[in-house]
């Protein structure tokens, strides 16, 4: 029975799987500079006489092609950047590189795709097709390495028929995954907004035009995006997370400049917004006596789980784990350039477990405290490669 060999497989391969995310844990890279990274994965491909290539300058594509006739295509993705974060764990497989962390866990699905390619080469012989094998560089960097991947050719020679990703969740107990059918991500955008008026003295407050009372009356109006424009079916966030006024307790500065994220899940209306946003912050800065920059850089897509392949994988998980070890999954309001795949072909994106109390591994991504607990990897490899198994119709 295929199921009795994948966990065999994933149980024989799950000490050294530990391994490879605490290596690449405690060497992490940031987003475009994954050499050594990238080496780690073309190592383990190469010892085990998996032929690949290179792809985005440090992405690498491995290929496992089954010895049964078919001609069907699955591509399985891992990310493998880490975040520009000063990591405050104390564990032997802490950073060793300081202001650099793996906080988002693509540690956890490296390691975790290479040991389901390990799983699947030593299956050839149960399957027919062509398994794709994607290392991806800069999820957490724009444009994202997955559009960049894209666009050298990633999704064809040969052409998958679906993609599958997975991606820890320290809010899902380890053991468990989580499925959601359909838009279950959001778009992204970063804003990045100068508001340009007139300085000068405090107390002399008629003779300036203070960029930081337009800057206020700007974030204040642009909620109305949201609460006002938005259809309310529709999610969207609009956050401004840092806003830098370099005067002074008597100084009212020339400029004011102001950074946030604009996040939906309708391509329309993320168009409409951006048009709104910029043209309500330029009229409020004019009507007031300065000016505004409004410069929009456009972030990953919205992500799609295609509801077909989501409901045949989250059938296959819960085969291979049990129902009570498979839940449901809320929309998520963060971004993941995984949609891009999403946008192109097929695909379904799940969530890995990884959360312990008693291991206080807890914490959110993107955080320095961020930690998995790695029994959690006893399912990440098998799961992966069972989806695929099943997928390809075997």
């Amino acid at each position: 029975m295929i199921k009795n060999k994948v966990q065999e497989l994933a149980a024989n391969i799950f000490n050294d799987v530990v391994g490879y995310r605490q290596h690449i844990h405690a060497n992490p890279e940031l987003s475009f500079k994954e050499f050594e990274t990238s080496l780690f994965v073309k190592d383990k491909l190469k010892k085990w006489g998996i032929e690949y290539t290179d792809c985005a300058n440090t992405g690498v594509v491995g290929l496992i092609k089954g010895n049964l006739p078919s001609d069907k295509v699955i591509a399985l993705r891992a990310d493998m950047d880490a975040l520009p974060i000063h990591e405050a764990n104390d564990k032997p497989y802490a950073s060793k590189n300081p202001g650099v962390m793996h906080a988002c866990g693509h540690d956890v699905h490296t390691s975790s795709l290479l040991g389901t390619a390990y799983i699947l080469n030593q299956l050839k012989d149960e399957f027919g097709g062509t398994i794709k094998l994607i290392f991806q560089p800069a999820e957490e960097l724009l444009p994202g390495g997955a559009s960049i991947m894209i666009k050298e050719g990633v999704l064809e020679n040969p052409k998958p028929n679906h993609i599958v990703g997975q991606h820890v969740m320290p809010l899902i107990d380890a053991g468990k995954v989580g499925f959601r059918s359909g838009i279950y991500m959001a778009s992204t955008d970063e804003l990045y907004v100068t508001v340009t008026g007139k300085g000068g003295h405090g107390a002399q407050p008629h003779q300036n035009i203070d960029p930081v009372v337009i800057a206020s009356h700007i974030i204040i109006a642009l909620q109305q995006i949201v609460s006002r424009n938005a259809d309310p079916r529709i999610p969207s966030v609009l956050s401004f997370g840092k806003v830098t006024a370099s005067g002074a307790t008597n100084i009212i500065p020339n400029e004011v400049k102001i950074e946030g994220t604009f996040r939906t899940l309708d391509e329309e209306w993320r168009a409409e917004a951006h048009k709104r946003m910029k043209k309500m912050a330029e009229g409020i800065a004019e009507s007031m006596g300065g000016s505004c920059d409004f410069d929009i850089h456009k972030g990953y897509p919205f992500l799609i789980n295609e509801e077909k392949l989501t409901a045949n994988a989250r059938a296959f998980a819960e085969d291979f784990l049990g129902k009570e070890n498979v839940v449901d999954l809320d929309i998520w309001m963060a971004a993941e350039d995984f949609s891009f795949y999403s946008q192109v072909t097929d695909a379904c994106f799940y969530r890995l477990g990884t959360g312990n109390a008693a291991k206080d591994t807890q914490y959110s991504v993107h955080t320095p405290r961020f930690d998995i607990d790695e029994d959690a990897l006893k399912i990440s490899t098998g799961l992966m490669a069972y989806i695929a198994l099943k997928q390809l119709g075997n």
